[in-house]
């Protein structure tokens, strides 16, 4: 029967919830035994934005409770077959995180008599396994901390999702030093997002390729090393070797912290909590709180300005009506022969770090530093005069960059095709490049002084008027 259903299901995809409570294929409050199966249908046509879920098991407590589900989504114009852990409605886990099991018409959860728990597609291909056939496995098992783990009969674990990190950290789970979390890495994003755990700090990074920049940190005071974090109900907790806490990032709700995550879009490292009142989890803690310190609030060749709006570089941006970007075409770089100069604007800065640094250095030196180096894309040029500071950073990428006040020294050198700057503007084009940079900023204030200057005339018009009559 099961099988002279599978054409419906697939035609009418939200059926496949009922063939699970239809089947009794075993939605259970504690865990599901070796020799389980559960399996979903696959929409023949593929459905922007649809989901499906068939939910399996979930832990005995107050909502917002832990729930297991083997799920399908529609990702990249193709069907994607996972099993994830969701807190409430949030997904704090997901098998397919790191690599999607893409399939069609169905897909079959199982834990086979052996053992090991399974994801397949037709023709039994296998997409994801745990590997623990042969281990002495007798249930898959929710945990009250959200961990999911296949236990043999005397409950050992097995294998545990706490081990196999995605973009979040819950309460009660342990990261050591060296491992992470990552954004979700999807085939339609070159980057991704990292959170790491290293040595002397915790750190947020931009991944693109083999270039990795960081945007935020934090580190123990005294220059101590951490062995291990842990998640706290009132904040991150820091650990050395003698298991001793060093540091802490502290929640500012008033509520329990439920978990961590780095969202997959911003890159924002968040701490949650659940709030009863509004039915729903809020950041008691955001490490970055200004939208133009988020790595990616513009797109490449973008400055994010003090009104948080976005505005490409109006040399650039003319050569590139309606691109995915504000670049003007510049791609490939200039390790093919192709001749540059160094597009200066002043009172931009950029929040990306880790990069390639050099100390008392001329403007004209950084300059020459980049156009050198046919990977550099940019440079970032601090220069103090009152301390004698200056500092060069060399950049392979064009992104993060932010606006800032006058006169705090920086100045950003962005590379472009020679010929881009044309002669008779290189005079004025620190001053034009700015002004468009800040284009949204200058019409506020264009629009201020304009109406400020309309009431005036008005005002005096009336005055004038006002005294004729008297006279």
């Amino acid at each position: 029967m099961l099988l002279l259903l599978l054409p419906l299901m697939r035609l009418f995809p939200f059926l496949f919830l009922l063939l699970v409570l239809l089947f009794n294929y075993g939605f259970s409050e504690s865990g599901v035994g070796a020799g389980y199966q559960l399996m979903v249908a696959v929409p023949v046509e593929y459905e922007v934005n649809f989901k499906g879920r068939a939910f399996l098991v979930e832990t005995n407590q107050t909502a917002p409770n832990f729930r297991v589900a083997l799920s399908i989504e529609a990702i990249n114009g193709k069907y994607s077959c996972s099993l994830e852990v969701f807190l409430g409605d949030v997904k704090v886990w997901d098998s397919g995180h790191y690599s999607r099991f893409y399939i069609t018409e169905k897909c079959l959860l199982e834990l086979t008599m052996d053992g090991d728990l399974r994801l397949k597609g037709p023709k039994e291909r296998v997409g994801w396994k745990t590997g623990t056939s042969g281990q002495g496995v007798k249930r898959l098992e929710i945990q009250r901390t959200g961990n999911l783990v296949l236990v043999d009969a005397l409950n050992n674990i097995k294998w545990q999702s706490f081990n196999f990190a995605t973009n979040v950290m819950l309460r009660g789970q342990q990261l050591d030093v060296a491992t992470r979390l990552t954004s979700s890495q999807s085939n339609s994003s070159l980057f991704y997002f990292s959170f790491e755990i290293e040595d002397k700090k915790v750190a947020l990074y931009l991944n693109y390729g083999k270039l990795r920049y960081s945007y935020w940190g934090f580190q123990p005071t005294m220059n101590r090393s951490i062995t291990y974090i842990k998640l706290s109900s009132r904040g991150l907790l820091l650990f050395d070797v003698k298991y001793k806490k060093i540091a802490q990032i502290p929640s500012e709700g008033i509520h329990p912290l439920r978990f961590l995550a780095l969202n997959n879009e911003t890159g924002n490292l968040g701490l949650y909590h659940y709030s009863p009142e509004k039915g729903k989890f809020e950041a008691s803690f955001q490490a970055l709180n200004s939208t133009c310190d988020l790595p990616i609030s513009c797109r490449p060749y973008g400055i994010c300005t003090f009104s948080n709006s976005c505005s490409c570089i109006q040399l650039l941006a003319n050569e590139n009506k309606g691109g995915a970007d504000c670049s003007g075409g510049i791609t490939g770089g200039f390790c093919n022969g192709k001749e540059a100069e160094m597009l200066e604007i002043d009172n931009i800065s950029s929040v990306l770090k880790n990069v390639t640094r050099v100390v008392n250095i001329s403007k004209k030196t950084c300059e020459s530093l980049c156009l050198q180096d046919c990977k550099c894309a940019a440079a970032l040029y601090f220069g103090n005069a009152s301390t004698d500071e200056a500092e060069c950073y060399i950049y392979r990428l064009v992104l993060g960059l932010k606006q800032v006040k006058k006169g705090t020294g920086f100045s950003y050198m962005v590379k472009v095709p020679k010929g881009t700057i044309k002669n008779h503007e290189r005079h004025n084009v620190k001053r034009w490049v700015l002004i468009v940079a800040g284009g949204v900023d200058g019409l506020i204030i264009l629009l201020l002084v304009g109406g400020f200057g309309y009431w005036l005339v008005k005002r005096r018009s009336h005055s004038l008027h006002s005294r004729a009559g008297n006279t």
